[in-house]
């Protein structure tokens, strides 16, 4: 999947080029913190009197004077203070500049989710995306410069990168020791696919309770209790190439009941996606395992198909809980 897979190469690259950023900016001082220039130490080397007086002409003695001369002005020389009191100084212009420095902060919360928080004045109504192992979305700053987001994690040591279209980004850490007891699955792609992730736990049916997906989201209160699932969604849809994910969250270190849940990918048909190839890749995590992804290009039918529905059911593996 080269198109997919040169975003997840680019967030490889951007993790590279912003955890030099970070190392640089927090360990070595780097760039704000510039080293000032030495001072450099004139020597004078002759001093040449000047004076704003006016020069008057000298005329010999033995010449007779036309008409008398003016009266010579008078010329006071100025003081020179070496040691003028404190408060006789100027005083340097207070710094008004405005602080376009970006800041993100990551703490974990319940659900072995994050709570991301992203403060950038000066890219207020930007287009930013976060990426986070592999697992990339995009949104857009509210007008003040700032952005709250709770993120899936997918890693204990979790790491959170922002970068904006200029270059500039943040990076943040966080320990999210609750995540073994937690399986997710997440599926992510750019712009119209029309891509749904469907969780169907202990083999509930379509459109019934135990059926998880972005119409019926589920919550992190029966998550906590080891009843059920939650699906979270990220990503503005109504921005240009937008970058999607959907990720499926169970509790399966403290479930209550043993059984299956039946996890499928589907795909509806629409007018901008019809007769297109459609790429995806999904990501999953199962007690606290390594992380495996899997790319996905789907050839989408003809246009006359457009309201129907394709199910992947062979995406991403089913779960098979044991109550605890």
């Amino acid at each position: 999947m080269a198109r997919l897979s040169s975003y997840i190469l680019g967030s490889a690259t951007l993790f590279c080029a912003l955890g030099t950023g970070y190392v640089m900016q927090y360990v070595l001082g780097l760039p704000h913190s510039k080293t000032p220039p030495a001072e450099i130490q004139l020597e004078i080397s002759s001093i040449t009197p000047t004076s704003s007086a006016v020069v008057v002409p000298l005329i010999p003695m033995d010449q007779p004077m036309a008409e008398p001369l003016p009266d010579a002005p008078v010329v006071v020389k100025a003081a020179v203070e070496t040691d003028l009191p404190e408060a006789d100084l100027p005083k340097a212009p207070a710094d008004t500049g405005f602080d376009c420095g970006i800041s993100m902060t990551a703490d974990p919360i319940a659900g072995a989710m994050v709570n991301v928080a992203l403060s950038a004045p000066c890219n207020a109504s930007e287009r930013v995306t976060l990426h986070h192992q592999g697992m990339m979305f995009s949104d857009v700053m509210q007008p003040d410069g700032t952005l709250s987001v709770s993120i899936p994690a997918l890693a204990e040591q979790a790491i959170f990168i922002a970068s904006f279209a200029s270059g500039d980004g943040a990076m943040a850490t966080t320990n999210v020791s609750s995540l073994p007891f937690y399986d997710r699955v997440a599926v992510q792609w750019k712009g119209e696919a029309g891509l749904q992730l469907h969780a169907r736990e202990f083999s509930a049916d379509y459109f019934t309770e135990g059926h998880i997906w972005a119409a019926s989201a589920g919550n992190l209160t029966a998550a906590a209790k080891g009843e059920g699932g939650f699906l979270t969604r990220l990503g503005q849809m109504d921005t240009p190439d937008a970058l999607v994910v959907e990720v499926y969250s169970f509790p399966s270190g403290t479930a209550q009941r043993s059984g299956e849940v039946l996890l499928s990918v589907e795909a509806e048909v629409t007018a901008k996606n019809c007769d297109a190839a459609v790429e995806a890749q999904t990501l999953q995590i199962r007690e606290g395992g390594p992380l495996r992804t899997h790319d996905l290009t789907l050839e989408m039918p003809g246009c006359d198909a457009v309201g129907d529905f394709l199910v992947l059911k062979n995406l991403v593996e089913d779960l098979t809980i044991a109550a605890r």
